[in-house]
């Protein structure tokens, strides 16, 4: 059985890894990276790095590789591509499951302001500080480019290309972070605002927890909304059962290109 994991996040390469340690028996994997980090972890088996031309490209790739089954494993806020993989895999005839890890929940103590959008959270910004500590990525930094009365610190893996705040350091890391290492950054550049997308897992929570025991207000970007119709699997080892009922023609296998 051909499954392809469109990748790029932990959960992707671990459940990789499950597969080629042979978890399940008798499973091909081809992992799809966006070619968007320099250099990214590769998982094991097949990788592919580049996009495909959009839904209709990827539905054709589908058909032509043998594909049966397709993982979206992609950011929580890879809204397009999860979109796409929606429609290739309905056209292809190929079941599909998203991957995604649960999303944070606030608790007490936390200052939560919580947006639809990077241009929602740069509007909104003003009111609650001036030293902004920017989780965002490196993607969507123009929606903060014209607030020159803040300053950035921007953490990403990569380096973002303009447009980007006109006051900003750039810290190139990469997860996971320590809590002790959060408290730091916080405490050296006298952080008095959080902005983060809502990715969920463990690798970047402890600047909530920082933010938390520091007082400081957060500004969480909501996820968008998955595409209806399409079944979820909070983490690898679910996913793993999932495609073990696909391979089987089990009932979570609905739609199995039987391949």
């Amino acid at each position: 059985m051909h499954v392809l994991i469109l990748g790029g996040t932990t959960e992707a390469r671990r459940l990789a890894e499950l597969l080629a340690a042979d978890a399940v028996p008798g499973f091909r994997v081809t992992t799809s990276l966006a070619g968007r980090v320099a250099a990214p972890r590769l998982p094991p088996g097949e990788v592919r790095v580049g996009g495909f031309g959009g839904a209709e490209g990827l539905a054709a790739w589908l058909d032509e590789q043998g594909v049966d089954a397709l993982v979206d494993a992609t950011h929580p806020f890879a809204g397009t591509i999860s979109r796409n993989a929606a429609k290739a895999a309905a056209d292809a005839r190929v079941p599909l499951l998203a991957l995604r890890r649960p999303g944070w929940v606030p608790v007490a103590g936390d200052v939560w302001h919580e947006t639809g959008s990077l241009a929602e959270a740069a509007e909104l910004l003003p009111s609650l500080g001036r030293r902004v500590f920017l989780t965002t990525g490196r993607m969507g930094l123009a929606a903060f480019a014209a607030l020159d009365d803040l300053w950035f610190l921007v953490r990403s893996v990569d380096a973002p290309e303009a447009p980007v705040p006109s006051r900003m350091d750039l810290l190139l890391d990469r997860g996971p972070f320590t809590l002790d290492g959060e408290r730091e950054l916080l405490r050296r550049h006298r952080i008095d605002v959080v902005v983060t997308k809502d990715s969920g897992g463990a690798a970047t929570a402890p600047k909530l927890t920082a933010a938390r025991a520091a007082g400081l207000p957060v500004v969480v970007v909501r996820r968008p909304p998955l595409p209806a119709g399409v079944q979820v699997a909070a983490g690898p080892e679910q996913a793993l059962e999932w495609l073990g009922d696909a391979g089987r023609g089990g009932p979570n296998g609905e739609g199995s290109s039987g391949r």
